[in-house]
C-alpha cells in the first residue's frame, strides 16, 4: 500500500483497513507458528501498512 492510497482514504476507511490487517497478521502469525509460511515477507508488508495508517491518523489528529 502506497502513503498516497493511504491518504486517499477516509478515516473510517482506515481504522476498517487498519483491523484488516491487524486480523489477518494474526491470522499470518498463528499459521506460522504452526508450520513455516511459503512467504513469510508477507507479515512485513502488513507491519508496514499499519504503521503508515498509523503515521497518516496521527498527522490527521495533530493537525
Amino acid at each position: 500500500m502506497k502513503p498516497s492510497e493511504v491518504r486517499n482514504m477516509s478515516d473510517e476507511e482506515l481504522i476498517k483497513k487498519e483491523k484488516e490487517l491487524r486480523e489477518e497478521l494474526s491470522n499470518l502469525s498463528f499459521q506460522h507458528k504452526i508450520r513455516p509460511l511459503e512467504d513469510t515477507s508477507r507479515m512485513n508488508k502488513m507491519r508496514k501498512d499499519i504503521a503508515r495508517i498509523n503515521t497518516i491518523n496521527r498527522e490527521r489528529a495533530v493537525s
